[in-house]
């Protein structure tokens, strides 16, 4: 038996012109119609979430350029130029300077100073490849030492024997007493040079009781120096000292046995045993 063909007419009307017009569609085709658009959408969708995922790999991919392009500038500046180099080297000079300021101040005051060869490190290794803001923090580290230790007692007053410690003793004058002595003393000639053992300034000049012609020096953090029984007293009130610059010479003025210098150092108006800053381990 044949098949039947059916078939569907669209009729359109054209108002205007009085005008219609009939196509005829197959209705198995009308029938699917559903399915078509149903196909169409989801390819639609389909390529709808394919652009978007793109657009968000892209995205992301043009994100870590970004991130990668701003790091790569970082490093880029962290690289020293040729100019930065000269200025490096300018650093390391300054520290090694510095250094040597503080051996010779060590000297002056009878304490072994240590080395300071290759400061910087290898030219080739260090300047060229450490940045130049770890010099200047080197260098300022460096300075805050030395600054640290001029104002420090450290070494000897005088270049003497050390005849007397510090702590509780016999009475030197009939020696049937204990008596705490609160310095050290150096045996010494009349004359020889007492040297102040600190940067500072001086807070008292003059005699002083038990101590005779005396020299006391204040320096930073609340350290204090006292030089005593001073045949002569060659600073006063108000002057500003360095270490290792002279303040008296040694005597026998006032409650002393003999020629020599009585050497105390304080901190925060308390005597404290010198022995301890006479040499640095």
């Amino acid at each position: 038996m044949p098949s039947i063909k059916t078939k569907c007419t669209v009729i359109i009307v054209d108002p205007e012109k009085g005008q219609s017009r009939s196509i005829n569609v197959p209705s198995p085709l009308l029938n699917n119609l559903r399915y078509y658009v149903l196909a169409i959408v989801l390819v639609v969708a389909g390529l709808t979430t394919v652009c978007m995922t793109l657009y968000a790999s892209v995205s992301r991919h043009e994100e870590e350029r970004g991130h990668l392009v701003s790091r790569v500038h970082s490093l880029e500046k962290q690289i020293p130029k040729s100019s930065d180099t000269l200025n490096a080297l300018n650093y390391v000079e300054r520290i090694e300077t510095k250094l040597q300021k503080i051996n010779e101040h060590l000297r002056k005051r009878g304490v072994k100073g240590f080395a300071s060869d290759a400061v910087g490190g290898a030219e080739t290794d260090s300047v060229k490849l450490a940045p130049l803001a770890y010099y200047s923090m080197y260098d300022e580290y460096v300075g805050r030492v030395f600054e640290g230790q001029t104002s420090t007692p450290t070494g000897f007053p005088t270049r003497s024997e050390l005849t007397s410690g510090y702590g509780y003793r016999r009475n030197p004058f009939h020696g049937k007493s204990m008596e705490f002595h609160s310095g050290i003393d150096f045996r010494g000639a009349k004359g020889d040079l007492v040297r102040s053992t600190a940067r500072g300034e001086v807070v008292y000049a003059g005699w002083n009781g038990g101590y005779g012609n005396c020299v006391q020096v204040r320096h930073k953090s609340g350290f204090e120096t006292l030089y005593g029984h001073l045949s002569r007293v060659l600073v006063k009130p108000g002057d500003k000292i360095t270490a290792g610059q002279v303040v008296g010479e040694i005597g026998a003025t006032g409650r002393s046995s003999g020629n020599h210098l009585h050497y105390e150092v304080r901190k925060n108006g308390s005597p404290i045993n010198p022995v301890n800053f006479l040499n640095i381990e």
